[in-house]
């Protein structure tokens, strides 16, 4: 399995000419969160090491090979994305939009067999929305739609899980089940990437951060070399207190 690898990276956010360029790599077996404000960059940067966005400067690496250098079909068996927001474009029920996740495996006009469906069912139920198999997905909830759209990466079975609020919309209970299924893809050889808004779930399940600050100052390294309160405090410009609980830090905004 490649690493993902950022090289000199300087990512384009309209309106700003400045930013830190980026040098990291994604190794397999870890669990990366990016922290930031709104407006930081945290899906631009996401978009950008999927080779949706060209970067202003640098480079987006797989392994050996540059993301420029590869067929899109290369970069799906490799990467597989998870969307802030979707847009459905056609009605498709929960297992036709699974089955989506096989196309990077199959040849051009190839049917999915019934490997690839068994696949699919599969990762239905790992996120708990097989019951809604025959449902169309714009009648679902945005939590049924953020799980559906979890289990067509699963169906993927890509190296690198790069997601966009992985837990929006979750309740609680499917927001842990959901960081525990990544857990094991990492603990599988896999990688992750993720965007989180909540500071208190990177700290529990992320070993790496990546600090993005608004100006386009960034910083990134081990987890616990990253979560130093008064960085912190400076990222999201708000006051924290911190606290342990089962060995790990909890921070609480601080009211005024």
């Amino acid at each position: 399995m490649n690493p993902l690898q950022a090289q000199e990276l300087v990512i384009d956010i309209p309106g700003r000419d400045d930013g830190e360029a980026l040098n990291f790599s994604v190794q397999p077996g870890q669990i990366w969160g990016v922290l930031g404000p709104n407006g930081a960059g945290k899906t631009t940067l996401l978009h950008t090491l999927a080779g949706l966005l060209e970067p202003r400067q640098g480079a987006v690496f797989l392994g050996e090979n540059s993301l420029n250098e590869l067929k899109r079909r290369q970069i799906s068996r490799q990467l597989g994305l998870v969307f802030q927001d979707r847009q459905d474009g056609f009605p498709a029920t929960v297992l036709e939009t699974a089955l989506i996740g096989r196309h990077p495996w199959l040849s051009p006009w190839q049917m999915e067999t019934g490997a690839d469906e068994r696949i699919a069912r599969r990762a239905l139920e790992q996120l708990d929305v097989a019951h809604l198999s025959d449902r169309l997905v714009n009648t679902l909830s945005g939590g049924e739609r953020q799980r559906v759209a979890i289990a067509t990466v699963l169906t993927q079975a890509p190296d690198t899980w790069l997601l966009d609020e992985p837990t929006n919309h979750l309740d609680l209970h499917h927001q842990v089940s959901v960081l525990q299924l990544l857990t094991e893809q990492a603990r599988a050889g896999r990688s992750v990437f993720m965007c989180l808004h909540d500071l208190n779930l990177a700290a529990r399940w992320c070993d790496h951060l990546l600090l993005l600050f608004p100006n386009g100052e960034a910083c990134w390294g081990p987890a616990k070399r990253m979560l130093v309160p008064a960085a912190l405090e400076r990222l999201y410009d708000q006051e924290l207190l911190t606290v342990e609980v089962d060995g790990a830090p909890l921070f609480v905004p601080v009211k005024h």
